[in-house]
């Protein structure tokens, strides 16, 4: 197997942006996962929409796609692209809600950070929306399911590597 080296140092091992400038542009898509964990009363508001702050599944929606078009800008070495297509679908479980993000592009650079930007800043939003009703809620299992475009082609997470609950 051939030695794998962290791309985002240098040789004397200092942080730098890995140079894409040679790579052909190509479609590229991304999707991840995560949950919030919270009460059956509070997941039961939530589908209700009977939260007092408003309706947490919209707001929620536009905070992942704001946050994957400025992903840049909070991850100091992720490449500014052109996002193409953001998706945030939800399924709302008796103990939890989980958020999907799909993030597309045709660019020179993968969207694995957007994708994952996206569904951790909607889950966020999900908990900040309904903390007042439930202030046990834990937010996990953010987690890349799958990357296709570029060098290395298509990948996913193998399903028995965590509850793949396909949204």
């Amino acid at each position: 197997m051939p030695e794998r080296r962290l791309t985002h140092l240098d040789p004397m091992g200092r942080a730098r942006m890995v140079d894409v400038t040679p790579k052909e542009p190509s479609h590229r898509r991304a999707i991840a996962r995560g949950r919030v964990y919270m009460t059956p009363e509070t997941t039961s508001l939530v589908a209700k929409g009977a939260v007092a702050k408003g309706d947490v599944l919209a707001v929620a929606r536009v905070a992942g796609i704001q946050a994957a078009k400025r992903t840049p800008d909070l991850i100091p070495l992720c490449h500014p692209l052109l996002v193409g297509s953001v998706l945030i679908n939800f399924r709302i479980e008796d103990t939890h809600i989980e958020v999907e993000a799909q993030v597309e592009t045709f660019d020179r650079t993968g969207v694995e950070m957007e994708a994952l930007t996206a569904c951790t800043m909607a889950l966020l939003t999900v908990y900040d929306m309904c903390k007042s009703a439930d202030r046990s809620m834990v937010i996990g299992d953010v987690t890349l399911w799958e990357k296709t475009g570029g060098r290395s082609g298509t990948w996913r997470r193998d399903p028995g590597d965590a509850d793949d609950s396909g949204i």
